[in-house]
């Protein structure tokens, strides 16, 4: 249970505090009870009166941990099967504490059975032997992007978009990113070079940057995470020269999640249960319209939008979806996703609600104060509208949050005359005016100057000349093809010039960033290409692991080196084996005489796994003229050993920093031993 701290004048410290009597001293339980908010769910009569107990008692419990495996799908597959098959069994039949343990469940709706649910409390997880194995391979495979811990209803907004790799993709309300790594997924699903992009916005600076934390281990040269106010997200343009209307970018899908109340997120967030109001969703209401309107303007015709909420009210939800429809008319339908999802339980959208203001009361159309957007639709309206075709999914149908979804799609490009111009095009002062509203309404928190991440990089965005002399001898060293669009490399500073790090970006997103770095805050974007290495060998520059997934497929083999399994255990065990030594072990002859044909600096290894069900490792290695080293970090390290070899480590475990500890042991020993063996002198 949450506690809330109760801060008392001259309260005795406890920091550090073992005993737990004294480290809860001063603290009260966090009720999982809130008044209004049964009043207002029950007047709303959302399902059967007789399933209430159930639905409120799942809303007070804590939410179970569910996963999704990530990935090209031979590689989903093989983590998916290691789950199964090293893991699952070890998790049925299991009692704790003399009560049985429920089994993990495959979430049935999630495509090809890659998301599953353990709902055990977290302190079996670490006291059972098996659960805490589970638990270290989830934080395992999770470091390396391998799957992703995510909310069951979470998953479904991206799924229903249905992104594909051609695809120009919207995130208007990005953070903390957990859809947004879906829609790259999907983008990258059959193609390690999709021709489409991911845009993940966000309104809050510092979010913006946490952000890049949760996409950067996809790797990706298609995404790009820019700053704006989503209800005011500015026109792009295609190309840098031309401000035509048919240059302005069109989303082929938009994914507008906006800020909501989040009563659906209650079981994680208990805050909720204290702060719950009905003041809340009439505050955010109109931000949440204008948000939806944008992302309707941005849509390309016969585009597709998700509006998505964590909220169960109907004023963030239904209501805001009956005011686009009203604004747009028969240039947008809602899309029936009856045959979405199977196996997924969920209520339809409703068409009727009653509008209560902070004291409960129940108010009336037309009334002072009250705007006319938030009440239920008329019958004519609710008739045409169809809102039974958004999803609304409660807590209690299959233990989750409560989540509210409507797909759309735009069946012509412009909006009905009652809201024709562009939300970009409003004179400043209106912008200005709009969000002062919002505030005093309390949907929108001014904005205050926040301390951003250590690594943050608020530099330009500078594109390179493919012939520069720093970069220009890398193509002929690495043999990378024409047909690797050279002109997508960039650098981070403001001089321009290739020091450090020289990043890729996909040819789509290359022109996007040249064309609007004018009206685009643009925070990240691109995945390491080279960074510099020693300047006493052929290539001052090495290719870095995050790009090789693109760059492996432009490598015409000069720096490519083909090994065996056994090889590569060696190399996750050891840090910079000799050759020497390694031709005497003969796990690799072959390999040994390849590599110690190459001049010094980066090279590749491809592993064969023999296996056409799963793919080849191709790593990257550092050659030496006596040495090699692979370089991997240490969750990747633990993650080789485990899904290749069965290998378990612990968090601390460092392979290759014992080894090297273990062999400089050996070599002081044996130099004390010959040392010792030698006739002393007089």
């Amino acid at each position: 249970m949450a506690r809330r701290k109760n801060f008392k004048k001259g309260g005795k410290k406890t920091f550090g505090a073992r005993d737990d009597t004294r480290a809860q001293k001063g603290w009260t339980e966090l009720v999982r009870e809130n008044e209004k908010w049964e009043i207002y769910y029950q007047k709303l009569a959302l399902f059967p009166l007789e399933q209430w107990d159930s639905f409120k008692k799942t809303c007070q419990e804590p939410l179970p941990l569910t996963f999704r495996i990530t990935g090209s799908r031979k590689h989903a597959n093989e983590v998916l099967e290691l789950f199964k098959e090293r893991h699952l069994p070890n998790l049925t039949n299991v009692t704790f504490e003399g009560e049985k343990l429920k089994e993990p469940l495959e979430l049935h709706w999630y495509p090809n059975k890659l998301a599953w649910q353990l709902d055990v409390p977290k302190t079996v997880i670490r006291k059972n032997e098996q659960f805490a194995k589970t638990q270290r391979f989830l934080v395992i495979e999770n470091a390396v992007g391998n799957i992703s811990r995510q909310e069951a209803v979470s998953m479904i907004p991206p799924i229903v978009l249905e992104v594909e790799p051609q695809h120009t993709v919207l995130d208007m309300c990005a953070a903390p990113g957990s859809k947004t790594a879906q829609l790259l997924e999907a983008l990258h699903r059959d193609t390690d070079e999709p021709t489409g992009f991911v845009v993940a916005n966000d309104a809050d600076n510092r979010r913006s940057h946490m952000l890049v934390h949760q996409l950067k281990r996809l790797n990706s040269a298609n995404l790009i995470v820019v700053n704006h106010d989503a209800q005011f997200f500015p026109r792009i343009k295609t190309s840098k020269n031309s401000e035509k209307k048919s240059d302005l970018l069109k989303f082929d899908r938009i994914l507008c999640d906006v800020p909501c109340s989040g009563d659906g997120t209650m079981r994680k967030n208990v805050n909720v249960w204290r702060d719950w109001n009905t003041q809340n969703a009439l505050g955010l209401h109109q931000v949440q319209a204008n948000i939806l309107n944008r992302g309707l303007h941005l849509l390309k015709k016969g585009g597709r939008l998700v509006y998505s909420t964590c909220s169960m009210n109907p004023i963030e939800n239904e209501a805001v979806v009956a005011q686009a429809l009203r604004k747009w008319g028969d240039k947008v339908r809602l899309v029936n996703c009856d045959d979405k999802l199977p196996g997924l339980v969920r209520n339809k959208g409703i068409s009727k609600w009653p509008t209560l203001n902070r004291n409960m009361e129940e108010m009336e159309k037309g009334q002072e104060g009250a705007n006319d957007s938030w009440f239920q639709p008329t019958e004519e309206e609710a008739e045409k509208f169809q809102l039974e075709n958004c999803i609304r999914v409660y807590p209690h149908q299959q233990n989750t949050g409560g989540f509210f979804i409507t797909v759309f799609e735009k069946v012509d490009e412009e909006e009905t005359a009652s809201n024709k111009r562009l939300a970009s095009e409003t004179p400043t002062e209106e912008l200005a005016a709009k969000k002062t509203k919002a505030e005093e309404a309390g949907a929108v928190q001014p904005r205050k100057k926040e301390r951003l991440p250590r690594d943050a990089n608020e530099e330009p965005f500078v594109f390179v000349d493919p012939k520069h002399q720093a970069i220009e001898s890398c193509w002929n060293f690495y043999g990378i093809d024409d047909k690797f669009d050279r002109e997508t490399c960039l650098v981070r500073n403001a001089t321009g010039e290739p020091t450090r790090v020289i990043y890729t970006v996909s040819t789509a997103l290359k022109d996007i960033i040249q064309a609007n770095d004018d009206r685009l805050k643009i925070i990240y974007s691109g995945v390491r290409l080279f960074v510099s290495q020693r300047s006493d060998i052929e290539c001052s520059w090495r290719i870095q692991s995050e790009s090789l997934p693109v760059m492996k497929h432009h490598m015409n083999g000069k720096r490519i080196v083909k090994a065996k399994l056994p090889m590569l255990k060696l190399l996750l065990n050891e840090s910079f084996p000799k050759f020497e030594d390694m031709e005497e072990q003969h796990i690799d002859d072959k390999f040994i005489a390849d590599l110690q044909e190459l001049t010094s600096g980066c090279a590749f290894i491809e592993f064969d796994r023999e296996d056409e069900n799963k793919e080849n490792l191709f790593l990257p290695v550092w050659k030496g003229t006596k040495c090699i080293n692979l370089m991997v970090c240490k969750e990747d390290t633990h993650e080789l050993l485990y899904r290749i070899f069965g290998i378990e480590t612990t968090a601390n475990h460092n392979p290759k920093a014992e080894a090297q500890a273990k062999k400089a042991e050996l070599e002081k020993k044996e130099e004390e031993t010959n040392s010792s063996a030698e006739p002393k002198q007089d």
